[in-house]
């Protein structure tokens, strides 16, 4: 699968000193605005609690780079500070299968599903082969896996999971979101594998812009 990439940037990028250091963007060669990471030009809501810093994961169940990124994100978030609320959403590029793929992200997050069948959809989709884009698959699977197919089906098509897959393709769209993975960070910047020059790369740059955004 061809990889969806940004924009092109410089990824040079210093170690973990300087950021401990809590340094300025520029100092010594460190994170750079506009290189490893955007600022965006009016900032946005964010759903986060008074006193959190959200952090928006934006992905595809059907993308290779996120799928690969799963196990790095998850030590991550396990790791995060209280003081971060961490949420994921579902991008949608075009309408098909992303358009699907969403819903079926948001119908397993309203039947309290999401922990234990994020990662399997990821896995039937990369290791299975399935496409997961038609309803008669989508129920086979889920039903294999232990969830009513039907019911399933129902909840992807109600008007809530809809609504979701709406407002979760205007705040991507919002935050200029042109390839994932990419986190969010406080409605106020945004980082990528190939901002921040790797995956692993673009969760220090994550950490340095949630000190920067808790320090307001």
């Amino acid at each position: 699968m061809k990889k969806m990439q940004r924009r092109e940037f410089s990824t040079a990028l210093v170690g973990a000193g300087a950021l401990a250091l809590g340094l300025p963007a520029a100092a010594q060669g460190g994170i750079v605005e506009g290189t490893h990471y955007v600022r965006l030009s009016q900032p946005l809501p964010v759903t986060a609690p008074a006193g959190k810093v959200e952090v928006v994961e934006f992905f595809w169940y059907g993308c290779p780079h996120c799928n690969a990124f799963e196990p790095a994100l998850e030590a991550w978030v396990k790791k995060l500070p209280e003081f971060v609320a961490f949420r994921r959403v579902p991008v949608q590029f075009r309408e098909e299968p992303f358009g699907t793929h969403q819903r079926i992200y948001f119908a397993l997050e309203a039947m309290g599903q999401l922990e234990a069948m994020h990662r399997k959809v990821f896995h039937a989709i990369h290791n299975d082969r399935l496409k997961l884009d038609k309803p008669a698959e989508i129920q086979a699977f889920m039903s294999k896996n232990g969830l009513d197919g039907a019911r399933f089906i129902e909840v992807m098509n109600s008007f809530g999971v809809q609504t979701k897959a709406r407002q979760a393709k205007q705040l991507a769209e919002a935050y200029k979101i042109d390839g994932v993975p990419a986190l969010g960070i406080q409605g106020r910047f945004y980082t990528s594998g190939s901002l921040a020059g790797g995956q692993d790369k673009m969760l220090v740059v994550a950490d340095f812009l949630i000190q920067a955004s808790r320090k307001g």
